[in-house]
């Protein structure tokens, strides 16, 4: 699918992780203004794909342009940002200083800081230690340093696993929010039900790239009534091609039993 200007194309992308190939040849589009899902089981390659976005991930080929430059260049380091699964904050210090903190490592105004307390809903938790505060409460801490001076791709890391419902909708409210303001979203999770929440959605199993498309038209390619049952879906069929296109092979390559070979055989 063509995309104007994406914000980010992954071209033949090989990593190699120890004795893993974790991808051969993996290309991916994610267009810009949007939230993008990378969903897949866990240990399909997600993370791999984000820390290959981010610059962070030695790659053995391919390439991976973010803005049109080359990921990782230091050119995007004020307009990428990322946040891994594990909370990026400082449990004994207050929301308030661990934003700060991160605010003067970026050059980040004080105006900023507050902008990104309220836009996660941390204003009355400001003072509170993140030590002290519940795991949805410390994720929005994350999201809030992630969110500092605006940048344009914001990428992120299963952010709402082991969150409850209530949660993990409120979060996704955030990532809905911003992007209507024209921030890039790249969002992985391995809950499939989370897709609808996406604008497009890139699906991966094993390192090999399932479909590229939306919610709804994953759900009306494969007559399915929900995410999970639509990767389901992808993933039989996938498997039956693979198993049709091994058994056509097999029968191409095998030796040829005419005739003539048996008249051949006898006469020795």
């Amino acid at each position: 699918m063509y995309l104007m200007n994406p914000a980010v194309i992954v071209d033949g992308l090989t990593v190699k992780r120890g004795k893993t190939q974790v991808f051969d040849g993996f290309s991916a589009t994610i267009a810009s203004g949007r939230i993008t899902g990378l969903l897949g089981p866990s240990g399909c390659g997600k993370t791999t794909l984000i820390r290959a976005i981010v610059g962070i991930q030695k790659i053995q080929s391919g390439s991976v342009v973010v803005l049109g430059r080359q990921a990782g260049e230091l050119s995007l380091r004020d307009q990428v940002s990322y946040s891994s699964q594990a909370d990026g904050v400082y449990k004994d210090l207050s929301v308030k200083e661990n934003i700060e903190y991160y605010a003067r490592l970026a050059s980040v105004s004080e105006d900023d800081v507050a902008r990104v307390i309220d836009l996660v809903g941390l204003g009355s938790q400001t003072k509170q230690i993140v030590a002290s505060l519940s795991g949805g409460q410390s994720r929005r801490v994350s999201l809030a340093v992630a969110l500092l001076g605006s940048p344009q791709v914001v990428v992120l890391d299963e952010p709402t696993v082991g969150l409850d419902p209530v949660l993990r909708a409120s979060l996704w409210d955030i990532f809905a929010s911003q992007a209507a303001q024209g921030t890039t979203f790249i969002v992985s999770s391995h809950v499939m039900d989370e897709a609808a929440r996406c604008d497009d959605l890139i699906l991966i199993r094993q390192g090999q790239l399932v479909a590229a498309t939306t919610p709804e038209r994953l759900l009306s390619d494969t007559g399915q009534k929900d995410a999970e049952a639509a990767f389901l879906y992808l993933i039989r069929k996938s498997e039956q091609d693979a198993g049709a296109g091994q058994d056509e092979t097999s029968v191409d390559s095998a030796p040829a039993h005419n005739g003539d070979h048996h008249d051949a055989g006898g006469q020795r």
